[in-house]
């Protein structure tokens, strides 16, 4: 199994733990609440959501990653479209960034 559909496994999973918050304004307000400790955002997104969530996650120092479809990211969150997840909680953290920088190294 590759990086990517351990990465979507991943959100899968801590989604049935209740520790991903889904949605731009789900996201946004994990963000600011200091609930996320990371995000994820479609490659698909608009320019505006990349940026807003870019400089968003830069000012409260929560590591962003740009990751997945719209669709996958909604499929795995059990929802129908997602631009953006964020992971709640330390729980998850480590291996999310362990697959995210293995996939940026083997790219």
């Amino acid at each position: 199994m590759d990086n990517r559909q351990k990465i979507l496994n991943l959100i899968g999973l801590a989604t049935k733990a209740e520790k991903t918050a889904s949605g731009e304004f789900s996201t946004e307000k994990a963000v600011k609440s200091g609930k996320a400790h990371l995000v994820i955002v479609s490659e698909e997104a608009s320019d505006n959501t990349k940026k807003m969530f870019t400089n968003m996650c830069t000012h409260y120092k929560v590591p962003i990653y740009l990751f997945g479809t719209k669709e996958e990211l909604g499929h795995f969150t059990g929802k129908k479209f997602r631009a953006s997840v964020a992971v709640l909680g330390h729980e998850f953290y480590d291996s999310f960034v362990k697959l995210f920088t293995d996939m940026e190294v083997t790219e």
